[in-house]
């Protein structure tokens, strides 16, 4: 590896305690523990999904992930889970390295809870302000997701976020993360001052993922234009808008919606429990599609890199194919010069 390569790497490999300041994206059906153990095994740092499991299944989730790996790996929490007191717990207990929070933003005690283990923690920051709060909180660094990513986003290009919160941040470890499919653009990020990657939708099609043949196959052959953002139809409804690949899922989604806000106009639903109602609606319709294999009535969350995912590869290939694509932009340059 080029030494300015390995010395951009370093703050995000030190944070992270891996080889590669590469996060794995938690991708719920998906991200459990053989890709999670895959991914920290290979030099990155795998990440369970936590959002569809129960204390019980997380903790096994955890054990489970720790009899395949030595290596270290985080766990993703929906803050939005009925029962994301317990899941926290779990955490807690089994000490995780660290707490990746998502889906709204943790309170300061959460944060406080896992300080005084000693467990690290990260949230997504979508503005400047949200930033600073965040790290005023005490929590140890950023995840910028771009709206480019696949499954629960937010409603920001990558280029716009690093431009306006990563020049104010310099000194906290800021992954960078939607629609990195290649080692030359996580690169550039690397060099304006990013301390690693986020990658999700690469990973789904890698040898290691359990994610359905039919759903790993849809993905090598879509397009970057075919991965759309699901239509929010009331500005009252609380709905995190989801990009995935269009289909008869997609159309169902928006009858969904209908149901739930016609529950809202008539008081028959909390706000609270109408975001719920359409998260299961996402759990579900994602397990159709990534367990069962039915890729017609099951939703295809994916980011619009898919278009650079072309074949099956372990997770060590991928990981490696970015690495060496960011060496040789490097020699590239090098060269120029």
């Amino acid at each position: 590896m080029n030494k300015k390569l390995k010395k951009l790497f370093t703050k995000g490999s030190e944070f992270l305690g891996v080889k590669y300041p590469i996060m794995g994206g938690a991708m719920t059906w998906i991200s459990e523990s053989n890709l999670v153990s895959a991914t920290s095994n290979a030099g990155g740092f795998g990440v369970i999904a936590a959002g569809s499991m129960n204390k019980k299944k997380l903790e096994q989730e955890i054990i489970k992930t720790r009899s395949k790996t030595s290596k270290p790996f985080g766990v993703n929490l929906i803050l939005l889970h009925p029962e994301i007191e317990d899941l926290i717990d779990v955490c807690l207990e089994l000490e995780v390295q660290l707490v990746v929070f998502a889906g709204g933003f943790p309170k300061k005690r959460h944060v406080e809870k896992f300080k005084y283990k000693n467990i690290k923690t990260m949230c997504f920051a979508t503005t400047s302000s949200i930033a600073q709060k965040m790290l005023d909180y005490g929590v140890d660094g950023l995840i910028l997701e771009g709206n480019e990513a696949g499954g629960h986003i937010g409603p920001v290009s990558i280029n716009v976020l690093v431009q306006e919160i990563l020049p104010k941040f310099l000194d906290i470890p800021i992954f960078v993360a939607g629609g990195i499919g290649r080692g030359e653009i996580f690169l550039k990020y690397l060099e304006l001052g990013a301390a690693g990657c986020q990658i999700g939708t690469k990973l789904v099609c890698s040898n290691e993922s359990i994610a359905h043949k039919n759903f790993k196959e849809i993905f090598i052959k879509s397009e970057a234009r075919n991965c759309q953002i699901s239509v929010r139809l009331d500005k009252r409804f609380p709905v995190i808008p989801v990009r995935a690949i269009e289909n008869k899922a997609s159309k169902e989604f928006i009858e969904e919606q209908k149901k739930v806000i016609k529950l809202l106009d008539k008081n028959g639903i909390s706000l609270k429990d109408a975001q719920l109602k359409i998260e299961h609606f996402w759990a579900g319709s994602l397990r159709k599609a990534v367990i069962d294999g039915d890729i017609e009535n099951g939703s295809l969350m994916a980011g619009q890199s898919v278009s650079l995912v072309k074949n099956m590869q372990s997770v060590e290939n991928i990981l490696r194919e970015l690495v060496l694509q960011a060496d040789k932009q490097i020699q590239n340059e090098e060269k120029v010069l």
